[in-house]
């Protein structure tokens, strides 16, 4: 699977977390029933949001895809404001399968970023 990043708008550009690296800090953390109405995201426009994608048939049909290919079994990883860090396409996956809750883990305090005022394109995928 190719390197993933959650983004999120920081002072001059985006700041990122490492998703590998967000998945170790929440090992221990305890998983929670989380109210999929509760998640803000779900009523936002989210992956076509960057205005370098548009949301084409295909684009929609490409992530589709990737919501049907979801491993379940992982929680989804949320930020102490809630925000997802990392499992939107999991939390798609709950609602196309008429769920109300999902598993996540939260954290507490939100860690540092692996990289402040950054683009997308500058990190490392490998």
């Amino acid at each position: 699977m190719r390197k993933q990043y959650h983004f999120w708008p920081g002072r001059d550009g985006l700041d990122a977390w490492d998703v590998d690296r967000l998945i170790e800090l929440t090992a221990e953390l305890p998983i929670v029933d989380v109210s999929l109405d509760s998640i803000e995201e779900v009523d936002s426009v989210y992956w076509f949001d960057d205005g370098l994608r548009r949301p084409t048939v295909r684009a929609v049909v490409d992530h589709v895809h990737l919501i049907q290919d979801v491993d379940t079994q992982y929680p989804i990883i949320l930020g102490p404001d809630g925000r997802v860090m990392d499992g939107m396409h999991r939390v798609a996956r709950a609602l196309l399968d008429g769920r109300t809750t999902i598993q996540a883990v939260r954290f507490t305090s939100l860690p540092s970023p692996d990289y402040v005022s950054c683009q997308p394109e500058e990190l490392p995928y490998d």
